[in-house]
């Protein structure tokens, strides 16, 4: 906007030059507010880069920060899947020994089953 300005106000000083005798006068002003127009043009350039690198700067931030949040999230979501597989593993060693322990009670009751048939049987 600044450089806007500048060409602006040069291009009203150069319409203000015509063929009167204050040409020099009028030259003086507008090189006057060609510098000023400059020196602002320069001054918001500055400021335009001073900003851009300040927004940079929070967008790394910001992203870093989600980047660590992320990083705590799989954290997480690592442990709840090693608690759910453990859980997962106790449950099946339980499910297991009772599988275990009815058959050895039907084991049990075939024996005694075959050994009343065998008494009954004579052997």
């Amino acid at each position: 906007m600044p450089l806007a300005l500048a060409i602006g106000v040069t291009g009203v000083a150069a319409s203000g030059c015509g063929g009167s005798s204050d040409s020099s006068s009028a030259s003086s002003e507008a090189n006057k507010a060609i510098e000023k127009g400059t020196e602002e043009a320069k001054q918001g350039i500055e400021k335009a880069k001073e900003e851009v690198k300040k927004g940079f700067g929070e967008a790394e931030e910001a992203a870093k920060q989600g980047a660590e949040e992320t990083k705590g999230s799989a954290s997480k979501g690592i442990e709840k899947a090693t608690n759910e597989a453990q859980r997962g593993i106790e449950k099946g060693k339980e499910e297991a020994q009772k599988g275990i322990e009815k058959g050895k009670e039907e084991a049990e009751r075939g024996i005694e089953e075959a050994e009343k048939q065998a008494k009954r049987s004579g052997y």
